[in-house]
């Protein structure tokens, strides 16, 4: 990103709330749901007050344009030639700085806000948290401007008619962690690092201007008959009962939710595995260190009675090479986005748990009458 998008804001407050345009929003669903089941990411932007881009603790986001779709037969070595990662990586890559800088310009010659405030991906249910979406949030917030959301768009859950949109933050203790680019066992207990402390998520509100209100607020008005033209009649439609509430099917997203649980779940095994074969082969060279350490020990006390040159101790910093810890961050995003599958699964029947005991209860009454 060039230096033009940089803004310096000073002290304030930690964020509260993010409040976005309902045209925003708009941009942002019709945008996810062309290129659905495929990741897409786009620029929020906002307007800069008096004491910087928020209000009370509130981030404003007024506009938003989308980021380009990278064409693989021209795109870099290190996208590996995949359209999911290229468009997760848009936001950071070099061609999506260059069409941010000119999108920018183009919205300040026409006096739009254009000011950075994060940016925005699509979601398959819940499934976001990757190190895409790290890199691309700890970009934002260390490179950019540090008071940045990232705006998460499930598509498949606002596909059933409510709006999934979520805006989260990286914590200070994982951005920390994150710019020393060690997640050792040490570097965790150092930061007091958990799978809960990635990410912080803040209530998202929906703004509508005064116009659009107003024209809301006479929509929902039905017209009224006029008394003195016997013909006139008011149009209102009479209300029909909804039974849909009453529906016992099962979710139908709970079958790939729970798939995708089972995927998180054998990742983590798979994880686990890795970190039991690092400690075994960690012990296994501790020994070995402490072997020849106590060999060469008892070599220079015979060579301090024999009143000779003792040998150095410390050349088993060459002879031994113990292994490398694995880095943890790949078990902390997994252990987080299992959570957040098991928080789905648990909304998901939920409201079917409490048909079904209604249902049963229904029957068993139903049961009895019979009998008697």
């Amino acid at each position: 990103m060039a230096d033009k998008s940089k803004i310096v804001l000073p002290a304030s407050g930690p964020l509260k709330s993010v409040q976005v345009d309902a045209l925003v929003v708009l941009k942002i669903c019709k945008h996810a749901s062309s290129a659905h089941p495929q990741v897409i990411t786009g620029q929020l932007l906002g307007t800069v007050a008096s004491i910087g881009m928020d209000v009370d603790g509130e981030l404003q986001v007024t506009n938003s344009f989308p980021f380009p779709s990278t064409d693989l037969s021209t795109s870099s070595n290190d996208l590996d030639n995949n359209p999911a990662s290229s468009a997760a990586s848009a936001p950071r890559s070099k061609a999506g700085a260059w069409y941010q800088t000119e999108m920018v310009r183009c919205l300040r010659e026409m006096n739009v806000d254009a000011n950075s405030v994060g940016w925005y991906q699509s979601a398959n249910l819940g499934n976001f948290l990757n190190a895409n979406f790290i890199d691309n949030q700890y970009f934002y917030q260390n490179t950019l401007n540090e008071r940045t959301v990232a705006l998460v768009h499930d598509t498949a859950r606002s596909a059933q008619g409510a709006l999934s949109l979520r805006a989260f933050r990286l914590t200070p203790q994982f951005m920390a962690a994150q710019k020393e680019g060690k997640f050792t066992s040490e570097s965790l207990a150092k930061h007091n690092l958990t799978y809960k402390d990635i990410l912080i998520e803040l209530p998202v509100s929906i703004h509508n201007s005064h116009l659009l209100t107003t024209f809301l607020h006479q929509l929902d008005t039905p017209p009224t008959p006029n008394p003195f033209n016997p013909f006139s009649q008011s149009n209102s439609i009479p209300l029909f009962p909804n039974f849909d509430s009453l529906d016992l099917s099962i979710d139908p997203f709970l079958e790939k939710n729970c798939d995708l649980l089972l995927d998180s779940i054998e990742t983590h095994y798979t994880e686990l595995n890795n970190s039991q074969y690092y400690q075994r082969q960690l012990a296994r060279e501790q020994v070995k260190i402490s072997a020849w350490l106590t060999k060469r020990k008892q070599e220079n006390a015979l060579r301090a009675a024999a009143k000779q040159p003792l040998l150095p101790e410390n050349e088993w910093n060459r002879l031994f090479k113990p292994p490398v810890e694995p880095s943890r961050l790949e078990t902390l995003l997994n252990s987080r986005q299992i959570e957040q599958y098991a928080k789905q699964v648990d909304g998901f029947t939920a409201s079917v748990t409490a048909k079904m005991f209604a249902v049963n209860g229904g029957l068993s009454k139903t049961q009895e009458q019979l009998q008697l």
